[in-house]
């Protein structure tokens, strides 16, 4: 007897799977086995044949049909045989709940015998307790096993039950398989060995199984060696892959940080040069204002004098004439003798002289070279040596590109060459490294545009040159990009880098269109936006002095319209209303234009922003350093001033959003920061660190998680910071064809639409961490 504490029982061992078709997802039906031994149904294959062939689902192999169709691929009697045992254990007669006994009706009629109580393993019948004792006691019955029901429903007999287990023939229905003919690799049971076989040689089952065995055993063998050679290739090719990407990573940030370094430097020389323009002009506007200021009084001088002689000449007598005559041409004569023109200054005009590498198309600032992985042997010395070669070699290549396309030495303004540890970088040294302290990760590609007051256009951008991005020449195994715009200062760097893990929302372009209507007198100028219905976006042109509706497609769907002068600043959707500033006055008008209620706000604020509050039926607008919130009917439901009464008239919040947690996020031009605060004015978070670049902040919009999109519009970016204002890294840049972007805001929790200074309008997608 097998103990019930014994290993788990061969059904339990194996997947439930395993006995389940992988085309119909039921127990296999007449199982049948493809040459690379996955099974299926007779039937499923036979819907799958086509043409005199079909392809396995599972490992895609195609597979010739027999001619005599599916039925002739091989019988699994594996399968066969664990059904069998299923069904044996789970079937046979039930009364009243019970298993009946299935020899009690061969000798006495229908219901003359009691429940099954036993089962006997090598007649796979079922026994009462009166058959299984006499079943012991017979001549050809008593070697059989008979065994508990219970436990043998339970699956403790089944490993003993697999032994005893008879193969039965297909083709003649209760003889067992007995027999393999080894010319024909047939199994055969009695019958089929008195027919078509009589001639062949043939095995028991026994006798052939330890025959071949022992080669079935030595195949296996070689493909578990092969398995481990697999095994070991994909690791080796995951290490590849990890050091990849590994690598990938340090060169792109080598490529930002580059890019930011020369674009730094781009700028001090554009400041420097500018400044220089602007003294000359001052200098020489200075020098003709004093010419000009000689000029009109000797002018005035000589006028006087020639009007008195004129006088004289046409009024007076010939007396009077001649009496005047001396004194008159003696100051006729001293004003000819006069030079009229002060000496001239030098003429000097200025003009912008470029460097010849920035003329050449085919000038490139970064090179990418690629180079065959080198087998990774000593972790250490990896990590001492590859890494940091990798590095220089990247740098070697952009160097040795900017030596050959005229690479100039940086000089100071007396000429002498400027260390570069005092200095900032200049476009010329296009493989020098940044200082990493100094350094961030922007991405930067073609396409993008950098505003034109934040950086000098290039010839290049003029001649309109651009390289295809992602191209690469296979013989030379090179590719060569071309930096188009990179933002203004550097991203700081995150206390925890999430960027590029897959742990911060992700931007999705999904479209871009202009609000410029044929009705516009006036080029837009986009100061408010705000979710308004489903996929639906309410846009506030204060320019031509409209509350415009697109849907997220570009759509546009009409106007909301205003009071008579109004021009609308910031604008949020409520239920059945808007809300919008104008000027010093809150308004609430109905979706027709119906005016509800209108608020006199402070004067001592240019602007007011106002924000929906979750709920729908209140709307918050910042006004002089606190939030007031009005109801539906115009009441202020609640004032607050951010951070409490110690910080009254020390902020000023000019951006103002609700999250979905009920909170409030604004932007402080006055404390130059972003705040985060409860219903109650309570602060939860501030950030002012380095993120911000040094500019004001920008817009807010807040998702459905509660993350903070900081638009940022000196430097053409949006960064994203968590729900307790601490910065995460950049959502947006330049790169995502950002150009002086004004005012952003969320739809649906899941769509952040941009609006840009000249009146266009993007909308991505934002793809959540766990997506």
């Amino acid at each position: 007897m097998v103990s019930q504490g014994s290993s788990p029982s061969l059904l339990e061992a194996l997947s439930s799977d395993f006995l389940a078709c992988k085309i119909c997802l039921e127990q296999l039906r007449a199982p049948k086995t493809l040459p690379c031994l996955h099974t299926y149904c007779q039937d499923c294959l036979a819907q799958l044949a086509d043409g005199g062939h079909l392809r396995c689902p599972e490992c895609r192999e195609t597979v010739p049909v027999p001619p005599a169709g599916v039925a002739a691929f091989k019988t699994n009697f594996f399968v066969n045989g664990l059904l069998d045992l299923v069904r044996a254990r789970a079937g046979g007669d039930l009364r009243a709940g019970k298993p009946a006994c299935a020899l009690c009706p061969l000798m006495g009629g229908a219901g003359t015998g009691g429940p099954a109580t036993a089962r006997c393993l090598d007649c796979a019948d079922d026994l009462c307790q009166a058959c299984a004792d006499g079943h012991r006691c017979t001549r050809q019955t008593h070697t059989h096993r008979v065994v508990d029901l219970v436990g043998y429903r339970a699956g403790w007999y089944d490993e003993e039950a697999r032994e005893r287990q008879a193969a039965q023939c297909p083709q003649h229905p209760g003889e067992a398989l007995r027999f393999l003919c080894q010319p024909c690799s047939q199994l055969l049971c009695r019958e089929c060995r008195l027919d078509p076989h009589l001639d062949h040689p043939c095995l028991p089952l026994a006798e052939a199984v330890r025959a071949r065995r022992p080669g079935l055993e030595e195949l296996l063998a070689g493909v578990d060696n092969n398995l481990a050679e697999l095994e070991s290739a994909r690791m080796v090719e995951k290490e590849a892959l990890a050091r990849l990407r590994e690598q990938a990573a340090r060169v792109g940030t080598q490529v930002e940080e580059v890019a930011e370094g020369v674009l730094r430097a781009l700028l001090a020389q554009k400041q420097e040069v500018l400044g220089q323009l602007r003294a000359h002009v001052e200098a020489a506007e200075e020098a003709a204002r004093e010419r000009l200021g000689e000029l009109e009084g000797r002018e005035q001088v000589a006028r006087a004098a020639a009007a008195f002689a004129r006088r004289v000449l046409s009024l007076g007598r010939e007396a009077e004439i001649l009496s005047l005559e001396g004194a008159i041409a003696q100051r006729l004569r001293q004003l000819q003798g006069c030079p009229w023109m002060p000496a001239p200054a030098p003429g000097l005009l200025p003009r912008l002289e470029l460097h010849p590498g920035l003329l050449d198309k085919n000038c490139h600032l970064l090179r990418l070279c690629f180079e065959e992985q080198q087998p990774q042997k000593d972790s250490g010395k990896d990590e001492a040596g590859g890494q940091g070669g990798d590095e220089v070699q990247s740098q070697r290549e952009g160097g040795a590109m900017s030596e050959k396309q005229g690479g100039i030495q940086p000089q100071s303004r007396d000429g002498a060459n400027t260390p570069k540890e005092n200095r900032a970088q200049t476009p010329q040294e296009e493989g020098s490294q940044t200082p990493k302290e100094e350094r961030s990760k922007t991405p930067q590609e073609d396409g993008a545009h950098t505003p034109k007051e934040g950086r000098a256009q290039t010839p290049l951008e003029d001649e309109g040159a651009q390289t295809p991005r992602g191209s690469r020449s296979n013989k030379k195994r090179k590719f060569k990009g071309r930096l188009k715009s990179i933002s203004r200062e550097p991203s700081p760097a995150p206390g925890l880098n999430l960027e590029g893990s897959g742990l911060l929302p992700r931007p999705i372009f999904s479209c871009s269109f202009p609000t410029r209507m044929p009705g516009d007198k006036r080029s837009p100028r986009i100061t408010g936006l705000c979710p308004f219905g489903p996929r639906e976006i309410l846009v506030a042109d204060e320019q031509n002095r409209a509350l415009k509706r697109f849907s997220l497609s570009g759509d546009y769907r009409g106007a909301v319209p205003v009071p008579e002068g109004c021009s609308p600043c910031s604008v949020a959707a409520l239920q059945g209303a808007v809300a919008f500033s104008a000027g010093a006055r809150l308004y609430l008008i109905s979706p027709d234009g119906e005016v509800q209620w209108r608020r006199a706000l402070s004067l001592s604020q240019a602007s007011h922003a106002v924000a929906a509050m979750p709920s729908g039926d209140r709307v918050a607008v910042s006004v002089s350093g606190h939030v007031e919130v009005y109801n539906m009917e115009g009441s202020l439901a609640t004032r607050f001033i951010p951070g409490g009464k110690a910080n009254r008239g020390l902020r000023a919040l000019v951006f103002l959003t609700t999250s979905p947690q009920g909170n409030f996020v604004g932007s402080d031009w006055q404390q130059n920061s972003v705040v985060v605060c409860d219903g109650l004015g309570q602060v939860i978070g501030e950030y002012r660190g380095p993120g911000l670049h040094g500019c004001q902040p920008g817009s807010v919009s807040v998702d459905k998680k509660g993350y903070i999109f900081l638009t940022l519009r000196e430097v053409n970016k949006v960064v994203i910071l968590d729900p307790k204002g601490s910065l995460l890294g950049d959502f947006l840049t330049a790169y995502h064809g950002l150009e002086k972007p004004r005012v952003t805001t969320m739809v649906d929790g899941r769509h952040l639409v941009v609006s840009l200074s000249n009146g266009t309008i993007h909308v991505f997608r934002v793809r959540p961490p766990d997506s």
